[in-house]
């Protein structure tokens, strides 16, 4: 049965996320608090996932749930092969359930969600919500221990109200800064994938990247990275100093306001926590 998110007041350690991959190429990120762990999307084979978490000291017997935001490969890759194999309950939209192709798993371990409503999984509070991209009822989620507030926000062509609500107030955000304008309109791709890129479900640019970084801050959020760059069509410094220079211009001082990293490719990349530096 699912209920509402209640914070028990019971002690546990602040939620942290790790990207374990980030981009074009395959998405994994893993939220934990030492107690509960909870993988969001799985775009990477089966045994790396599992050897990624090992290297984490997180068993895959250790993972309460993968949260799936959409169905597009690079997200559900191996799904279905950790659900199988460590016996792992599947979260995502009916939209998304109904196009991943993640194989047979087996009915007790798919659980529907809907957006805008919270969910207790492991003791988290999460709360998918819509986003703008070309996939059946894709979603963002946003995780809360009663502490700390994390959100996952790629995959979207257009930063909505909606959205920006959302993840407002959240400590850390993964946010997406999937291409630069000028690299991909000059870029190889053929015309009609460069405007599915630039259209309202495509994937959001580092200036919309940026100008979403600079709201996100004025509304608390202390940790940024950014994530889901295109490797044909971006670089991490070209992501990263687009962001800093738009933040640093309207008054914000990176590392005393706010942390900003980008997320590595093909390994794991802890957000930097602690406090700020």
């Amino acid at each position: 049965m699912w209920l509402p998110f209640i914070h028990t007041g019971e002690f546990m350690l602040n939620l942290k996320l790790y990207s374990i991959i980030s981009g074009s190429s395959g998405n994994c990120s893993l939220i934990t608090n030492g107690k509960s762990n909870i993988l969001i999307d799985c775009g990477m084979s089966g045994k790396r996932a599992a050897e990624s978490l090992e290297s984490l000291s997180v068993s895959p017997n250790r993972i309460n749930a993968i949260l799936v935001t959409h169905e597009h490969i690079d997200h559900t890759k191996g799904v279905g092969i950790m659900a199988r194999k460590y016996n792992i309950p599947i979260y995502a939209t009916e939209g998304t359930l109904l196009k991943s192709e993640i194989g047979k798993v087996s009915d007790e371990l798919i659980n529907t969600v809907t957006p805008d409503i919270t969910y207790d999984i492991a003791g988290i509070g999460i709360t998918p919500f819509s986003i703008s991209h070309d996939a059946q009822e894709p979603c963002g989620y946003v995780s809360d221990d009663g502490n700390t507030r994390i959100a996952i926000a790629t995959d979207m062509g257009i930063m909505t109200d909606n959205v920006l609500s959302r993840i407002s107030g959240c400590d850390s955000v993964l946010l997406e800064s999937n291409h630069d304008i000028d690299m991909l309109r000059f870029g190889e791709y053929p015309y009609a994938l460069k405007q599915r890129i630039l259209s309202d479900i495509g994937h959001l640019s580092n200036k919309a990247a940026a100008e979403t970084a600079l709201e996100l801050v004025k509304r608390g959020t202390k940790h940024l990275m950014l994530g889901h760059l295109s490797e044909k069509n971006n670089m991490p410094d070209i992501a990263q100093m687009e962001t800093y220079n738009h933040l640093t211009d309207n008054g914000v001082k990176i590392g005393t306001d706010v942390t900003l990293q980008v997320a590595e490719r093909y390994k794991i990349t802890p957000f930097i926590d602690g406090g700020i530096m």
